[in-house]
């Protein structure tokens, strides 16, 4: 018996489907060729060259399926660039960008659990393609490929090299080294199994302590993903650090799967979220490093960002959720940094695509330039800017479809005026809906475009408000 299949969808970054059920070899090789297609169609133009670049992560068969859609984009008539190991999402983009291929397709799930596999194209400027481009793919995915009379060559490559080489000349790699000799710093990474292993202490020349090295197709029973619930061996680590050793400075990073996505964890053991992270290196670059330009800030993200962004006179702009919608702004104008709430953070003065180690190396240089803590450097930025809130965000799994239809129309027929007790003074509806209430608080109300889930955001000056508010937005979506 033939067991349906859940269709070929692009969500936020990527396609992404149960191993074997969803994610399987003909339909990895059915997408890369047509991906490939799209890409040509789209960035090709005259005088272009024909090379796809193919990557993946540590997940289980990843290798494996590169090596299936590397072949399958070869017989569609294009010079192939495989890579010969695993290596963080941003590194292919990257690949893409210094080979002027046209474009990348890097074989990974992201945070997803261990049971998922994906697929996520970047184009050859260096970031995630723009929506109307997967759009493209997904609607070719029904028509029947050309085949081509001749097919492409394929060559392996090593993708860290030239990555590693792009990432050090943006930083003081010497200082951080210098700190970490002398006894002064010391830095944790916990890169949760997936494709940062190794690659801090590649980029800095010294060791770290690095933990969750191994693979591990099942991560541990959970996912990939820098929330706190799965890091407790990291807390643990450093509070027994800190309490056995008199170093000045201990930070601790923590990488996604495919180490597109960051967080950070301070001296004492506190998760620290990129709401925290994005106003430190706001801060860090336009004083310290003295960049300018454009602040980036998805829907969700932290008021703060504006706040610090305004004291040094930096512009800013707010975009959907997905980083292609930042990576798109990244090409229309001069760029600081762009970032989101979940993690991902990229620069003006690389391309357009957020990277975890990039992120990484720029934190502990703003530690060693500073000498304080993360959460001090946090504290003073609130200080300054005279702005403190707390933030959290929750999925909301519903019944149906249906009922997402429901909650859906209901958001748009009639629309909220007040929510926990307070006037909703302002609506944003580039991406759900976004309600700024009367206290300065907001709500951030989202839909997931494949899955009957709600997605929750709230930033409010106590963490009891932003509770209060959550559990109300939960009893308003369970009566509807």
């Amino acid at each position: 018996m033939s067991v349906a299949r859940n269709p070929i969808k692009f969500g936020t970054d990527g396609w992404r489907g149960l191993i074997a059920a969803d994610f399987t070899f003909d339909r990895i090789q059915a997408v890369a060729s047509v991906a490939a297609q799209v890409l040509a169609d789209v960035y090709g133009g005259v005088g272009a060259n024909h090379t796809i670049v193919v990557g993946y992560d540590r997940r289980f068969m990843a290798e494996t399926f590169a090596l299936k859609a590397a072949e399958a984009v070869q017989s569609a008539g294009f010079d192939v660039l495989l890579s010969q190991t695993y290596a963080p999402t941003p590194a292919f983009s990257w690949a893409a960008h210094a080979h002027n291929a046209l474009g990348a397709l890097v074989i990974t799930a992201s945070h997803n659990p261990g049971a998922y596999l994906g697929l996520k194209v970047k184009g050859g400027f260096g970031g995630s393609v723009p929506p109307e481009v997967t759009r493209q793919i997904e609607a070719l995915l029904s028509q029947e490929v050309d085949k081509t009379a001749k097919s492409g060559s394929l060559q392996m490559f090593d993708p860290w090299p030239s990555y590693c080489e792009a990432l050090r000349a943006k930083v003081d790699i010497a200082s951080i080294v210098e700190a970490q000799v002398q006894g002064k710093l010391t830095v944790f990474a916990d890169v949760m199994h997936g494709a940062a292993a190794g690659g801090l202490a590649t980029l800095l020349g010294v060791p770290i302590r690095e933990i969750n090295s191994e693979p591990d197709p099942l991560f541990d029973g959970g996912a990939p993903e820098p929330l706190p619930r799965y890091l407790s061996y990291l807390f643990r680590n450093i509070r027994t650090h800190r309490r056995q050793s008199d170093s000045d400075l201990v930070v601790g990073l923590v990488f996604d799967g495919d180490s597109d996505r960051i967080a950070a964890v301070d001296g004492q053991g506190n998760f620290l979220s990129s709401q925290i992270l994005i106003p430190i290196l706001t801060q860090h670059l336009a004083v310290r490093r003295g960049f300018t330009g454009e602040v980036i800030k998805t829907i969700s993200g932290s008021d703060l960002f504006g706040k610090v962004a305004a004291l040094y006179n930096l512009p800013i702009y707010e975009t959907p959720i997905g980083y292609k919608y930042i990576a798109d702004r990244m090409l229309e104008t001069p760029v600081l940094l762009g970032g989101e709430e979940s993690g991902g953070i990229g620069y003006g003065n690389h391309i357009p695509e957020r990277d975890a180690l990039l992120s990484a190396l720029y934190i502990l240089e703003t530690v060693v330039q500073t000498n304080c803590d993360l959460s001090e450097l946090y504290h003073n930025l609130q200080q300054e800017t005279g702005y403190t809130s707390e933030y959290d965000r929750i999925d909301l799994p519903l019944a149906s479809m249906d009922v997402r239809s429901r909650l859906l129309e209901q958001l748009q027929t009639h629309p909220l005026t007040e929510i926990a007790g307070r006037a909703v003074v302002d609506t944003l509806a580039i991406d759900g809906y976004k309600f700024r209430l009367a206290d300065g608080s907001w709500l951030l109300i989202r839909f997931s475009g494949t899955e009957p889930v709600l997605r929750l955001y709230c930033e409010a000056p106590k963490l009891t408000q932003v509770h209060q508010t959550l559990d109300w937005a939960k009893n308003w979506a369970y009566s509807v």
